[in-house]
């Protein structure tokens, strides 16, 4: 048996030691980053462009650099992205019905004075469209009472805008449309804004909810059944886009036929008629960020 002697050892681990060391090398002449993100929102057209940087080293010929795309099995040049020389990109149409995909890069590329062409590879990447998300809402702060869009995809019927766990009225406008009042909560402070519904949670972001108050007159009403009386609430500022919503509840709802209570965007005021009902002797409460209050009503028999 032939034996191994130290020095052949020590010229044997020098080789190898030599060709780690040129792999390595090799391996550092260019880095692949993928810069698209994950998760993208769907748009209508179907096609979402995929971008990745190819970011040679000193040693490597930058004019070399020859990017590629595998994709469902297809090979795919990439474009020069005018954001950088060092960023290319693909736009990819994915066929109806999917919403995933999974792909990675090839580039080929060649060190300074040399014509022989290297190839690196990256990691396996996989793109998931979303097809229910929130974009923006219209404003990220208003009023008690104020009604405010939100953007978004994939909505439904039966969502609701919750502010931390207290749910809104929300109203359903279309699926990439929803629309809420700001609920009766403690204003001076930020809220935890989510769209919940379709057995998902969407993030909308932060919402500061502001002071405000109104006066109501008459304090009082008296009334016979099937009378009208007028009343009005006043605010101090201009409703905001999409009007105010003042909540007004009773505690004789037999007795009293009224309206809902919304200043229209822009009006400072509001008048509704508030017509008798059965008998009966109660309150109006209403409620705003600077605190309740109450309208006496008496409806009398004719």
């Amino acid at each position: 048996m032939q034996k191994t002697t130290l020095s052949q050892a020590s010229r044997i681990f020098s080789a190898v030691a030599a060709l780690a060391l040129l792999l390595l090398l090799a391996g550092c002449n260019l880095t692949i980053t993928n810069l698209t993100p994950a998760t993208v929102p769907q748009n209508p057209s179907q096609i979402y462009t995929i971008t990745a940087s190819f970011r040679p080293s000193s040693q490597t010929d930058p004019a070399s650099i020859q990017p590629r795309i595998v994709i469902d099995g297809q090979a795919h040049e990439m474009t020069h992205s005018s954001l950088s020389a060092d960023i290319w990109e693909f736009d990819f149409q994915l066929p109806a019905g999917r919403t995933t995909a999974s792909y990675y890069f090839i580039c080929d590329f060649a060190q300074k004075g040399s014509s022989s062409t290297q190839e690196a590879n990256s990691e396996l990447q996989h793109l998931n469209i979303a097809t229910r998300y929130v974009l923006k809402p219209e404003a990220n702060r208003a009023p008690v009472g104020a009604r405010v869009s939100i953007l978004g995809a994939g909505f439904s019927t039966s969502d609701l805008a919750y502010f931390d766990d207290t749910p809104t009225r929300t109203v359903f406008e279309s699926p990439s449309s929803l629309s809420f009042f700001v609920p009766a909560v403690a204003p001076g402070r930020n809220y935890k804004l989510t769209v919940r519904g379709a057995g998902s949670a969407l993030d909308a972001g932060t919402f500061r909810v502001d002071a405000v108050s109104f006066q109501v007159s008459p304090i009082a009403l008296m009334l016979r059944s099937g009378e009208t009386q007028d009343l009005t609430f006043t605010i101090a500022q201009p409703a905001p886009a999409g009007g105010m919503l003042i909540e007004v509840t009773t505690d004789m709802k037999e007795s009293v036929i009224m309206p809902e209570v919304v200043v229209s965007p822009g009006a400072t005021s509001v008048t509704v008629p508030v017509q008798g009902g059965k008998p009966g002797t109660g309150s109006l409460y209403f409620r705003s960020s600077a605190g309740e209050g109450t309208v006496a009503i008496t409806v009398n028999a004719k």
